[in-house]
């Protein structure tokens, strides 16, 4: 048994008891076939394996059975390439990931037989198993554990110019082979898998910039578990706004659908998301002449408010014109429902004179309850959010002129709001929620799940 210890680990391992409540920011399933994709590229692809076992070199061989009965040695014998390996995983319910790799070995070195010398290769099948688990998990530390290392050998193909060997020099080499290859391969196996988890624990232990608002820093909440379909990794996602403070969400455990034939499931829990949006939608105050260059019913506002004012109101006969100031009042939130998003959002909408003698006449102070709908895609590897507007509630919060009854002004101050405001708010909402880079799969061909108090991403 070998048991390295890592600062993370990604999805190697499994937990002798899946984990029941993690609360965490978003969860996801990956499925076999993407982690064995996700292995073969690494180990295989990309030339990992063959980096780490080329020039091993294996002790020599003495043998009689040569031309002759002549004595015979086999020295210098290394390994030259990795052929055609496959690799396969499985993984084991509650314990871990049993991973094989299946390959050809192609080994060279020196053969003298008698008084001849001359170069031999050997060729032979190799399957190596190797069952891996990950315990002890704390604050981001985790033991990875290597257990049951497996080395078999099949066939052995020997190749020497003068034909000199016979087949009982077959049978000692494979017989040699089969008992020093597998304390030199398993090493190999866990220096690999080392260097796997660390390159793979980077797609998950990230911090990413949000526009220039702040951060997401993705990290492992917990051990990842097993069940016999899928590997589950549950992920902390801290926003941070610029300066350092973190913007608080709360969660609650959350079941992901079934993966059926999808590579990866990806659940980001609603208070995640209100939080981000706290973060992306910082608008300051805007101030603005009600005017039909700035939004399409400006003329119908004033005109209705005009039917509003009191009669004997000399404050509000002048000449000056109106302006609007529009406060973004509390934070957003997202609202995940059966098929459906929407956004609550509340504002302030003042409407207000400035008298040439300076100070200033309060015509209205509203509150706006918005509804904005939520239209959700992905792009660049991030989740992207498009609002339009809904339904607005209007109250009035004062006047300082008597207006009391506003009820004329929701379709021209939801006309205000459409036009000014949520065009300001898509564009801060236009740069995207960064999400994190699971194991590499890259998020393209996806489907969109909204699901109660869940974004369901499926890959």
């Amino acid at each position: 048994m070998t048991m390295l210890k890592l600062l993370g680990i990604i999805f190697l391992c499994g937990l002798l008891s899946p984990s029941q409540e993690v609360l965490s920011g978003l969860s996801c399933a990956v499925s076999p076939g993407a982690m064995q994709k996700v292995l073969s590229d690494a180990i295989l692809q990309n030339g990992l394996l063959q980096q780490h076992v080329q020039g091993l070199v294996l002790p020599n061989i003495m043998c009689e059975g040569g031309l002759l009965n002549s004595p015979t040695s086999i020295t210098g014998l290394h390994l030259v390439q990795v052929r055609l390996p496959k690799l396969s995983v499985v993984l084991l319910p509650g314990i871990g990931v049993q991973l094989s790799i299946a390959a050809k070995l192609e080994l060279s070195g020196n053969c003298l037989v008698g008084l001849l010398s001359e170069l031999i290769d050997i060729l032979v099948d190799v399957n190596i198993t190797a069952n891996i688990k990950c315990t002890n998990f704390e604050s981001g530390t985790v033991q990875v554990v290597t257990e049951d290392c497996l080395c078999i050998l099949g066939a052995i193909r020997i190749k020497l110019l003068s034909g000199l060997l016979s087949l009982s020099v077959n049978e000692i080499v494979l017989k040699q082979l089969t008992a020093t290859l597998p304390g030199l391969l398993c090493p190999v196996v866990d220096i690999v898998v080392n260097l796997v988890n660390i390159q793979l624990l980077g797609t998950l232990n990230e911090v990413i910039p949000v526009g220039t608002a702040g951060t997401i820093h993705y990290q492992l909440a917990s051990l990842p578990f097993t069940s016999g379909s899928f590997l589950g990794l549950d992920l902390d996602g801290a926003v941070k706004q610029v300066g350092g403070s973190i913007i608080p969400h709360d969660s609650s455990p959350s079941a992901l659908p079934p993966l059926v034939d999808k590579l990866l499931v990806l659940g980001l829990r609603q208070s995640f998301l209100n939080a981000v949006l706290s973060l992306l939608i910082q608008i300051p105050p805007q101030t603005f002449t009600c005017s039909p260059e700035i939004f399409s019913s400006a003329g119908n506002l004033q005109k209705a408010i005009a039917t509003l004012l009191p009669t004997g109101c000399s404050a509000c006969r002048g000449n000056s014109p109106l302006s609007i100031r529009l406060t973004l009042s509390g934070r957003p939130l997202i609202l995940l429902e059966d098929k459906r998003a929407t956004v609550e959002l509340s504002v302030l909408v003042q409407v207000f004179v400035r008298r040439s003698d300076g100070p200033i006449l309060n015509v209205l102070l509203l509150k706006a309850d918005l509804s904005l709908n939520v239209h959700v895609s992905i792009a660049g590897g991030r989740l992207v959010l498009g609002l339009s507007l809904g339904s607005t509630s209007l109250s009035l919060e004062s006047s300082d002129v008597g207006i009391s009854n506003i009820s004329s002004l929701r379709p021209h101050c939801s006309s205000l709001l459409a036009e000014t405001l949520v065009p300001l708010i898509n564009g801060a909402l236009g740069i995207g929620i960064p999400l994190p880079n699971v194991l590499g799969i890259p998020l393209i061909k996806v489907d969109i799940q909204i699901l109660a108090g869940l974004l369901v991403i499926l890959v």
